[in-house]
């Protein structure tokens, strides 16, 4: 990642590395985030470079906190940072709507990773909308230069307004690769000095009466800077319009001829008076936006203003659908209704008919063991299985289907007591340790205080997996100039006031069993802690030697419990005895110790 300290050069860069680029050239002093795709990467890239670069970084505990380190930073007089997925900003909100009233002395920048298709999310929702509810400006690039260029220039109005910027990208920018001309690279502040004004910093209801109305006037001097933005441009000339932002400018500008591309990158204030010297003379446009009618609505309301007669085509019209992203075929339809040439084709994809690749959980993952554990110790009978977010997800899939509920980070145990309290059900619930302790404490603090009954599995693999493998408090820092030892969940899980409490190993497939069949036994709250490091971690660093095991051909009697139960993808089966693909197999035994008839064996 040194190539990205550079003072010069032009690098083929993923969408998060150009951002990561524009927050060394806008010498941003302090960065935090917690990991979430589409906007993991740039937290693994900080990781490297953020020391050097003399840059302070940090994986908070969750989104609020993050926005709320980078808020105090910005007010000190240090330029910030906060990035996550579009629904790490739900739990952000609360810090988030607030800051827009206090503002901030030196930039800042709030980056939220929307998903349009779900690509690695529970939703689509669109955070365009979190910028008129709280009153943010906000910019939104197309390619990957278009992100560190308006990056550099968000800090730049940041600053001008006093107020911290939404920085909004979606997957296709964020994971997409583009040339990028590196600029000089400023020396962050790295440490500021705090000036006290209650009067701003304190926004008790005097206070916050007063702050409302300079928000107001702010966004009126945004209004007249998004107006005079560059961000904001017209190619083309045509009676043929189409008003566009972020990856789907580059969709028009590629797949659609003579017309006239009104491209927003500033989208918050929309520039009211340039939409509508845009809409005059227009015969038709269209607006060419994913997910929600964002700009549909303001383009709709300028016409309607102004009383200017033009079709307006788009989600409310039905040419455009309101879910999922877009794709060149649906952009070319849009060819025959503007009545304009249509001179390009898109490449026909390969007839390959490939195989289905579901996700599924990896071979050797703890998680696979904990959930026949689970499930052997609840019987027949069954339970509610209340879930959370993370690679444990998977298990809503057969064999285990042990995900019966998900709704968010922490929503588990929360949702755990109330099956526990408005049926007559068992209930377990399962959360990761990294998402334990974003947002599942508060709620295992609320269970004990309710005497909830219900049994809480917190599967500990000993790092934030299916992000990339981040460190969390459980594992303890060791990247950038900080370090810190690990936090036990033991004792935390003791001082949230649960009694009964178990650390088990997993791969200790029998032993799991009865200290499940104990805490599902149990007259009250229970937790048990599944904590076996995710095998990934040993297959990344070089350092996993796994046992091998073989099929005893003679003991198998084809019953194909292994794999019908147990389901590693390790293992299959073609008719004949069980096959374990060696260069899958990590070498946990958990096949060996679920087999009835043990011809599963180590290799001697």
């Amino acid at each position: 990642m040194d190539r990205l300290l550079a003072n010069s050069g032009r690098l083929l860069l993923l969408g998060n590395e150009a951002i990561a680029r524009g927050l060394i050239e806008a010498g941003v002093g302090v960065a935090a985030t917690y990991p979430g795709t589409p906007s993991s990467e740039v937290g693994g890239i900080l990781e490297d470079i953020a020391a050097p670069a003399g840059m302070y970084f940090e994986y908070s505990i969750n989104e609020k906190v993050a926005v709320e380190v980078a808020g105090a930073a910005a007010a000190s007089g240090v330029r910030s940072f906060a990035f996550m997925k579009h629904v790490g900003l739900n739990v952000a909100s609360d810090a988030f709507m607030t800051l827009s009233y206090t503002g901030v002395r030196a930039g800042m920048v709030i980056m939220t990773a929307d998903d349009p298709s779900c690509h690695s999310s529970q939703n689509e929702q669109d955070n365009r909308y979190y910028a008129k509810l709280g009153l943010y400006p906000m910019l939104e690039p197309s390619t990957p230069a278009e992100a560190r260029d308006m990056l550099v220039e968000a800090y730049r109005i940041s600053e001008l307004l006093q107020v911290p910027v939404l920085f909004r990208t979606t997957t296709r920018v964020n994971h997409a690769r583009g040339a990028v001309e590196l600029h000089k690279a400023f020396t962050p502040t790295r440490k500021g000095k705090f000036e006290k004004d209650p009067k701003r910093f304190v926004p008790v209801p005097a206070n916050a009466r007063l702050l409302r109305v300079e928000q107001l006037k702010r966004m009126e001097r945004a209004l007249r800077m998004s107006e005079g933005s560059t961000l904001n441009f017209i190619t083309g000339s045509s009676r043929i319009g189409v008003v566009t932002s972020g990856v789907t400018y580059t969709y028009a500008k590629e797949w659609l001829e003579d017309v006239e591309i009104l491209k927003l990158g500033f989208t918050n204030p929309v520039p009211e008076d340039k939409v509508r010297k845009f809409l005059e003379g227009k015969q038709k446009v269209v607006v060419l936006e994913e997910l929600e009618p964002y700009l549909e609505d303001e383009v709709r309301r300028v016409a309607q203003q102004y009383n200017i007669h033009v079709e307006v085509l788009g989600k409310h019209t039905k040419h455009l659908p309101r879910a999922f992203e877009f794709s060149p075929d649906l952009i070319l339809s849009l060819s025959s209704i503007l009545k304009v040439k249509e001179e390009k084709k898109p490449l026909p994809l390969p007839s390959i008919q490939l195989p289905s690749r579901p996700p599924v959980l990896c071979a050797g993952c703890p998680h696979r063991a904990t959930y026949y554990a689970v499930k052997r110790a609840v019987g027949k009978d069954g339970a509610i299985y209340s879930s959370d977010i993370g690679c444990y997800t998977l298990g809503v899939q057969p064999p285990m289907q042990t995900v019966d509920y998900v709704l968010c980070m922490g929503a588990s145990v929360g949702a755990a007591g109330g099956f526990s309290e408005a049926t007559e059900q068992k209930v377990v619930s399962f959360i990761g340790d990294s998402t334990f302790f974003h947002a599942g404490i508060p709620p295992l603090i609320n269970a004990a205080f309710n005497r909830h009954k219900f049994t809480l599995v917190i599967l500990d693999n000993r790092t934030t997996a299916m992000t990339g493998h981040q460190p969390n408090p459980g594992t303890g820092r060791e990247y950038g100039s900080v370090e810190s030892p690990p936090m036990p969940l033991e004792p935390l899980v003791r001082a949230c006031g649960v009694e009964f409490v178990r650390t088990v190993d997993p791969y200790n497939i029998k032993d799991t069993i009865e200290a499940m069949k104990e805490a599902v036994k149990y007259d009250g709250l229970s937790v048990v802690i599944s904590k076996h490091a995710c095998p990934l971690l040993k297959t990344k660093e070089g350092k996993l030697v796994p046992t091998r095991y073989e099929i005893n051909k003679e003991k198998c009697v084809r019953c194909y419990t292994c794999v019908s139960r147990f389901s590693c993808p390790a293992l299959s089966k073609e008719g004949g005895p069980v096959k374990i693909d060696a260069s899958m197999c990590i070498g946990c035994g958990g096949c060996a110790q679920v087999c009835p008839k043990q011809a599963i064996e180590v290799v001697r």
